[in-house]
């Protein structure tokens, strides 16, 4: 099976391709480029894995949490190419791929981005027994201070919510953690790690379902506030 995969929720733009069980790779560090990159990575993956577009079997994407224009060109993005394909899309929880670069320890997996606003979005994970990780609770975002966390375990900690917030999370947590990386961000060669069980069960979706998961609700609600301000504007000249 060939599965393309998708991740801009963040300040990394990547792209990965598995062929076979064989995984390709493209990944940079790149804020407010990302439209400008993703793109020439896939056709990069495809070339390097001699692989044409018609040859793909599914497109899985980093549907969030994560930057709002970021999330929204992934899912654009995965949209495109597998309704040109008519092949399916499998959504990915980008806080689940942002968990699986924890260590495999035994200790729960709490993945932290930074919301930005003084607001974190956070997810709690587990490691399955196949090393993938399943969430234990809802994906949430808000203040790190207002985050509730079972105390009496150590977690393993990922993420930018780490690198801002590292001292007003240490004060939720009852021990230090048992490892904690703030300067990772979601791959996408872990998007495609976990949908790819998904695709071989044909549980993908059709591309117009494929839709982003944003948690920050105001941001859409700002969004209708401030198209409404502009009618009200073209409607008082």
């Amino acid at each position: 099976m060939n599965l393309l995969a998708l991740e801009t929720a963040t300040e990394s733009c990547s792209a990965a391709l598995l062929v076979d069980g064989r995984l390709y790779v493209r990944s940079e560090i790149a804020p407010r480029r990302h439209a400008e990159l993703l793109l020439p990575m896939c056709d990069q993956l495809l070339a390097e894995a001699g692989v044409a577009r018609r040859d793909l079997d599914a497109i899985a994407v980093g549907a969030g949490p994560g930057a709002f224009t970021g999330v929204r060109l992934a899912i654009s993005a995965a949209q495109g190419i597998a309704l040109a394909l008519g092949i399916p899309v499998i959504p990915v929880s980008s806080l689940a791929a942002l968990a699986m670069q924890a260590p495999i320890n035994g200790s729960p997996i709490l993945a932290v981005i930074d919301a930005r606003m003084g607001e974190i979005y956070a997810g709690r994970f587990r490691r399955a027994d196949d090393g993938r990780v399943e969430a234990i609770g809802p994906e949430s975002v808000g203040p790190a201070e207002s985050l509730v966390l079972q105390r009496d375990v150590a977690w393993n900690v990922v993420g930018t919510g780490w690198a801002t917030y590292s001292d007003v999370l240490r004060s939720r947590l009852a021990m230090e953690p048992c490892w904690a990386e703030g300067d990772h961000y979601p791959q996408a060669a872990d998007v495609a790690r976990l949908a790819m069980p998904i695709a071989r069960a044909g549980r993908g979706v059709a591309p117009e379902a494929a839709l982003p998961v944003y948690l920050r609700d105001k941001v859409a609600l700002t969004l209708v506030e401030q198209e409404a301000q502009r009618a009200r504007s073209r409607a008082d000249r």
